[in-house]
């Protein structure tokens, strides 16, 4: 029996996320959630900045992924200004959920 020799095509990033409407979905999620992060960066403490990541975005609700518990608890003081600074610049958010990293993650 003899094998017929396959054929490998190398795919970029891009034309992989282009050819897969889920990989798509997931592709603008990623980005809408670091333009949020963006928008409220100059709203947050210079020391808050660097602990403060992007996390997921999906149905209105959006998670801010910090670094220690101290860093959670200023952050939710900053919540509601920073959900109507989102909204003012059209997110469209319901909810910001915040979730503190384990250290190494």
């Amino acid at each position: 029996m003899s094998q017929v020799p396959r054929r490998h095509t190398t795919f970029s990033l891009e034309q992989a996320v282009g050819a897969s409407p889920s990989l798509a979905l997931l592709q603008d999620r990623i980005r809408q959630s670091s333009r949020c992060l963006e928008q409220i960066q100059p709203l947050l403490p210079a020391s808050l900045r660097r602990l403060v990541k992007a996390g997921p975005l999906e149905d209105g609700q959006w998670c801010l992924l910090v670094g220690n518990a101290a860093a959670s608890t200023k952050l939710r003081q900053l919540l509601p200004l920073l959900l109507q600074t989102l909204n003012q610049n059209g997110a469209q958010l319901s909810l910001i959920r915040i979730k503190v990293q384990a250290a190494g993650r």
